[in-house]
């Protein structure tokens, strides 16, 4: 059995890919769709240096979503120049074309180049700054050193070291920063920083400190959110 939740279909789109390469550099490229799913997608003509395990922004029109490089092709094989990708942006579909039906097909993605990765669940992405991180929706307040005034965000995920905060215009990479994390009445307070910035989504923050107490009551959160029916 292969890797892919679903079948896709061949189908050949422009789109737009967007982000961070693995220099830390932004970057925005024109490629082409190979196949897609309600899920993931292939892309074709990837000239940008990416690498497995990152998040990049692809766009359809005006649709736009958030995915995850799950493998990329190796230069000189027939998979040169294409990466496969999930999408990490729960029931979001950018695709204006005809889609298989769901169920698993036979297709083996290729290798990526060193360690083997996972796909990642719909709600739950492995996550560097430790546990993993879980989808949510939940208002945070952000005040960067040297500012005066506070920014609103939504935390779209979260785990115990960090989370990933939607804003159309990014605060820069490596900005300090006192958060304000609103879990129903309560607010726990945090300092951090911003470890990336991806134009058009938002800030993934990672927590440097944060009291015992609010620690205790981030994972009773944690847990809570992982006991979703139908879930792994």
């Amino acid at each position: 059995m292969g890797n892919r939740r679903e079948p896709r279909h061949a189908v050949r789109i422009p789109v737009r890919i967007f982000g961070t390469d693995t220099d830390g550099q932004i970057f925005s490229e024109n490629v082409y769709s190979f196949d897609i799913s309600n899920t993931g997608a292939r892309l074709d003509g990837v000239k940008t240096r990416l690498k497995p395990g990152e998040i990049i922004g692809v766009s359809q029109e005006q649709k736009k979503s958030r995915f995850c490089i799950q493998w990329i092709g190796q230069p000189g094989s027939p998979t040169a120049n294409q990466v496969g990708l999930v999408n990490v942006t729960k029931d979001k579909s950018i695709w204006d074309a005809p889609l298989a039906a769901k169920g698993p097909d036979s297709y083996q993605e290729p290798e990526p180049a060193g360690e083997r990765r996972k796909p990642p669940d719909r709600r739950q992405v492995s996550d560097r700054r430790g546990g993993a991180r879980l989808k949510c929706m939940i208002s945070v307040q952000l005040q960067p050193s040297g500012q005066s005034a506070p920014i609103w965000g939504k935390a779209v995920d979260i785990s115990i070291g960090g989370c990933f905060i939607e804003m159309p215009i990014p605060l820069q990479k490596g900005t300090k920063l006192a958060i304000g994390i609103w879990i129903k009445e309560s607010k726990l307070q945090a300092t951090g920083r911003v470890v990336n910035s991806r134009p058009g989504f938002g800030i993934g923050v990672q927590f440097a400190e944060m009291s015992e107490i609010d620690t205790a009551q981030l994972k009773d959160f944690l847990k809570s959110i992982t006991q979703i029916p139908g879930g792994r």
